[in-house]
Order: structure tokens, then sequence, then C-alpha cells
């Protein structure tokens, strides 16, 4: 009797694989809030790790398709906001890790995962709703597979 083979999964589109990582920063920074010690800063070492890749396929890839295929205004305002968001995030990330004592770490925890939970909301709202509506089913998964490319050579 034959074994069967199992078909590889399809990469996911664009905006599933952006949502996942959302979903993952997002659990580490719930972790971190109330972490102390060693195990404080491995949690600040992955999400370090997590938001340079996420932000990076972003701004390499999702972001200049958005812009391309989005031509309104306000796409265009929502491109530069989200920029401007991880700039900010990288500015808090860089930050986090450091503190006089447990309450100001705490307080920097706090801000960084607030920064990242208003994104990650401004992205799934009104980004990626738009992005559905201007790019086809198969421009997303095209570039759900070219960021997943990029995310392992990240890795």
């Amino acid at each position: 009797m034959a074994a069967t083979k199992k078909k590889a999964a399809p990469p996911p589109d664009a905006i599933r694989l952006l949502k996942d990582d959302h979903k993952l920063v997002m659990g580490l920074l719930e972790q971190f809030e109330s972490a102390t010690g060693a195990r404080r800063q491995k949690l600040l070492g992955q999400i370090t790790k997590e938001l340079e890749i996420h932000t990076t396929i972003e701004e390499e890839i999702f972001y200049p398709a958005f812009r391309e295929a989005a031509r309104k205004k306000d796409d265009q305002t929502k491109f530069y906001e989200a920029v401007h968001e991880h700039r900010h995030a990288k500015m808090a990330m860089s930050e986090a890790g450091s503190g006089e004592n447990n309450e100001e770490l705490k307080a920097k925890a706090k801000v960084l995962k607030e920064l990242i939970e208003h994104h990650a909301e401004e992205e799934e709202k009104e980004m990626f709703p738009r992005a559905k509506e201007v790019m086809d089913r198969d421009e997303l998964k095209g570039l759900g597979a070219r960021m997943l490319a990029r995310k392992v050579e990240l890795k």
C-alpha cells in the first residue's frame, strides 16, 4: 500500500500572515508586561526579533504594494501613518528593556503594548479591508508568499 503524501499548505495571503504576526506579538507583549528578570529579557529579545521581521516585510513588500494599488488621498495617509507608527514603535522598543526600577519598566512595557495595539487595530480595521478592495485574491496570495519567504530569510 502506497503512503499518501500530504500536500504542503499553501502560504497564507498577505493579510492573514500580518494578522497572525499581530496576534503573536500581542501575546508576547501580554507576557512581557508582567514578567521580571531573565524571563523579561528573553521576552524582550523575542518581541524585538518578531517586530523587526514584521516591520521589515511590511515596509519592503506589503506597504509598497498597498501604496501602488490604493490611489485615494486617504489611502496614502494610511500608508504614511503606518510607516511613522513603525518608527515610534521601534523607539519605544529600544527603551523598553531599560529603566531605573521595576515600575518604570512596567510603564514602558505598557506604552509599547499600547502603541502596538493601536497600530495593529488601525491596520486590521482600515488598511487591510482597503487592501482587499484594491488588490485581488491572487495578488494578496502572491504578496503572502513573498512575505513568508522574506520572513524565512530574516530568521
